[in-house]
């Protein structure tokens, strides 16, 4: 059994659907929570964890004021001394063709989802870092990984805490502090009438939340992004293939187009483990191919 005895959370947008079923599991398995939302869900939330013998802390504001975050953070370690997990969860939509999108929805959705993430982790990280111990799982989406029709607000702010969360797990492993993501499909408001309703029945928030539970355990992963719904889990990667080597010249940009084919080969895919490793895999490329034009390697 994961037991979360004496570990402190923060959920965020935890006042009803995805939130709220991560902040009772939670609870469930010995955490005290802080339940973050803008409404009054919240404190209905806390009420609920509190009926069930547990230790809750309502928190009614919003994601994007850096200052109340802040004060969200100090009020649970005043509490109780500090903070271990944060699930970053809080989101909007504003659906529209990237045509037809005001600029100012394209903001608020990356506001919400990214800089609301950053402004949550931003308040906990000198705390984690101080205790040797920490847990975020960030938000992403499946149409932030691979695009969806009518949410390029949306999916350019999940795919963006896909990046963040790779740093930031990079960043906090010296300090044991591991990131990680979670993709969820869940009958939520922010699905109302994209499914049919049979379809939603099978995709409760509640299914999801074990997920969740995995990436703060004490033996939590680094940098692992996890797909769930109804009931069912997947990992997904973001992979580079071996590729090819066309060197420079007038032509370069003609001789990888005729050797496109061997470009896609998802032959000996892999996920790197940072930024750097592209350099220096094109560099060894490089090194070969200059190795072999002046007849070193046959």
């Amino acid at each position: 059994m994961i037991d979360l005895s004496g570990r402190v959370a923060i959920v965020t947008g935890a006042g009803a659907g995805l939130g709220r079923a991560h902040a009772l599991l939670l609870a469930k398995r010995g955490a005290r929570v802080v339940v973050n939302d803008l409404g009054d869900g919240a404190h209905a939330v806390a009420e609920e964890i509190e009926l069930a013998g547990g230790e809750a802390l309502a928190a009614q504001n919003s994601v994007t004021d850096f200052e109340a975050v802040q004060a969200m953070v100090e009020a649970a370690k005043a509490r109780w001394g500090r903070v271990d997990i944060l699930v970053a969860n809080a989101g909007i939509i504003r659906d529209k063709s990237f045509a037809k999108m005001n600029l100012d929805d394209f903001r608020l959705v990356v506001d919400v989802h990214l800089m609301g993430s950053v402004n949550c982790v931003k308040a906990v990280w000198d705390t984690m870092r101080d205790q040797n111990y920490g847990r975020i799982v960030l938000t992403t989406s499946s149409s932030g990984l691979y695009g969806n029709f009518g949410q390029t607000n949306y999916s350019a702010a999940k795919m963006a805490l896909v990046g963040f969360m790779q740093t930031l797990g990079l960043e906090g492993a010296a300090r044991n502090i591991r990131v990680n993501c979670i993709a969820p499909t869940a009958a939520t408001a922010m699905l109302d009438g994209i499914f049919p309703e049979e379809m939603m029945q099978r995709l409760r928030p509640d299914q999801v939340s074990p997920a969740v539970l995995a990436l703060v355990r004490d033996e939590a992963p680094n940098r692992t992004i996890v797909c769930a719904g109804g009931g069912s889990f997947e990992i997904a990667r973001i992979t580079y293939n071996h590729g090819i080597y066309v060197g420079d010249g007038d032509n370069a940009a003609e001789k990888l187009v005729a050797r496109w084919v061997d470009l896609i080969d998802p032959a000996g895919e892999r996920a790197l483990d940072d930024g750097l490793a592209q350099s220096a895999h094109e560099l060894s490329k490089a090194q070969a191919g200059l190795l072999r034009s002046e007849g070193a390697v046959q």
